[in-house]
């Protein structure tokens, strides 16, 4: 079991139990997923820069990334319908709370004049999406063979009803949250 998972059940339950005044243990919080997705736009063009993209990200979570496709054709970017343009990963269970735990203690400290990322990022269901500019800032990363920097997106989904119980459990298991000042 992750150091994380095991903090979770052995303590971060009761506390939350506590804050948000729960009675059933089963009510409380937890995460569910958490999706990465590197989008890939320069793939139109040249179709190697996905697979790259796809073996660091494969590199970043430990999991084999899908390819995501076009949903529609817009002839101003020159795409089809079909055409490969991003992966994604899911992460649930055990991969998933070891990849938060290495986002928040290793990743997101590395991150250039980090102050904590934004609690505004939530989108009222309880889920939090971060972005980050550079692919760089995993330790699994190497990089002299990087081609070129290359943002991604994660989705962390959560069972919390609203943001005030989603924000509660992320700032337990220890999401570095910027204080509003």
């Amino acid at each position: 079991m992750s150091r994380l998972l095991d903090r979770y059940k052995k303590e971060i339950i009761k506390e939350l139990q506590k804050e948000l005044e729960i009675d059933n243990v089963m009510a409380v919080p937890r995460l569910e997923k958490i999706v990465i997705n590197v989008g890939a736009g320069d793939a139109i063009q040249n179709i190697k820069l996905l697979d790259t993209a796809k073996a660091e990200l494969g590199l970043m979570t430990g999991q084999y990334p899908a390819i995501g496709r076009a949903k529609k054709s817009i002839s101003a970017f020159k795409l089809r319908k079909g055409q490969p343009i991003a992966c994604y990963v899911t992460l649930r269970r055990e991969r998933m709370y070891e990849f938060f735990d290495r986002l928040v203690n290793i990743v997101l400290p590395r991150v250039r004049d980090f102050r904590g990322v934004s609690p505004s990022c939530f989108d009222g269901r309880g889920n939090y999406t971060l972005g980050l500019k550079d692919q760089l800032v995993f330790p699994e990363i190497d990089y002299t063979r990087v081609e070129r920097p290359r943002g991604l997106n994660i989705t962390i989904v959560t069972t919390a009803r609203n943001n005030k119980e989603a924000y509660a459990l992320l700032k337990r298991m220890g999401m570095p949250f910027r204080e509003s000042s």
